[in-house]
């Protein structure tokens, strides 16, 4: 049962209070710490295969590292506290397993960039947009902002609450723990450029984890799609435009979440998804809450039922 009390209460204070404060959130502290190991680190471009290849076991050796440092105390403690007193490891269990996922604030700067989009505040929008998406926001226009915006609660619905609620079943609150340390490392240095190849090992496992959770993502907003009548054509945009992404993973909620709101997500000069059927107004962001919503629902009660049968099975 400590398993459900662990879970609810987690998503309690999701949706109550939010995200944590940064001074003692585990992902902030997870960047200090990526930032501070960077900088022994050459990240110019390697002037030879030798310089590659130090520049990879040193980003593996990160990657370990902060794995290390921050799932395996997550581990002890509670392991600790289990044996100690109830109250305090589901207290701990949930405030941890909380920081490992975003609900709330997804949700909530979404809805301010589609509240500035109305009053035409473009350039407050574009800046809010920062906080969601990678790509260079001072050039988009109000469609731009819409695309990236309803592109951005997608993708997150799988990294920011789909697997890490997916890793604490099956692996507990350090499993998630896990998860959003490579989540966090791909963020940061998981790309190219100056992080060539010190953060090629973080996007690769990053890709490796996010694998299931991405598909599973994509179904859930295909069945939320149903409530809206649109699943069949959330369906058939996702299997049609899953691979236009660079991301082997992040197509797949990103087509599904296109095919359901029946527009086309953008981005100039990497890939075109869903077809023209429906404006990119700041009312459609409104749409995509409504459907990312449905689909965290969604995943919420197969979570619950699956936890609560674990227990059955083994009591």
């Amino acid at each position: 049962m400590d398993f459900l009390y662990i879970f609810l209460l987690a998503l309690a204070i999701d949706l109550l209070f939010g995200e944590l404060p940064r001074a003692i959130h585990p992902v902030v502290w997870m960047g200090k710490l990526t930032s501070l190991l960077c900088r022994f680190c050459n990240r110019s471009k390697p002037s030879s295969s030798k310089g590659g290849f130090n520049q990879l076991l040193y980003g593996i050796l990160i990657t370990m590292v902060i794995v290390a440092l921050f799932s395996l105390p997550v581990y002890f403690l509670l392991s600790f506290l289990h044996d100690f007193n109830m109250i305090l490891y589901i207290l701990f269990g949930a405030l941890l397993f909380k920081a490992t996922f975003a609900f709330r604030e997804l949700r909530t700067t979404s809805l301010k960039i589609k509240s500035l989009l109305v009053h035409d505040d473009l350039t407050q929008a574009r800046d809010t947009a920062r906080s969601l998406v990678s790509r260079d926001v001072n050039r988009l226009n109000e469609p731009g902002v819409v695309s990236s915006t309803v592109e951005s609660m997608a993708e997150n619905l799988s990294d920011s609450f789909v697997a890490p609620l997916f890793y604490f079943c099956l692996l507990g609150v350090s499993g998630a723990m896990a998860y959003r340390v490579v989540n966090t490392l791909d963020a940061m240095i998981g790309y190219h450029g100056e992080y060539e190849y010190l953060g090629k090992f973080a996007a690769r496992l990053d890709d490796v984890l996010n694998f299931i959770p991405a598909r599973i993502s994509g179904l859930l907003i295909v069945a939320a799609a149903w409530t809206v009548k649109n699943a069949r054509n959330a369906w058939r945009i996702m299997l049609r435009d899953h691979g236009k992404t660079a991301s082997p993973n992040a197509g797949w909620p990103m087509s599904a979440v296109a095919g359901a709101l029946r527009t086309r997500l953008e981005k100039a000069g990497h890939y075109i998804l869903g077809d023209s059927n429906s404006p990119l107004s700041p009312q459609l962001i409104s749409s995509g809450v409504k459907v990312i919503d449905r689909a965290c629902l969604i995943w919420t009660v197969i979570c619950l039922l699956a936890g609560g049968i674990s227990i059955v099975v083994t009591s």
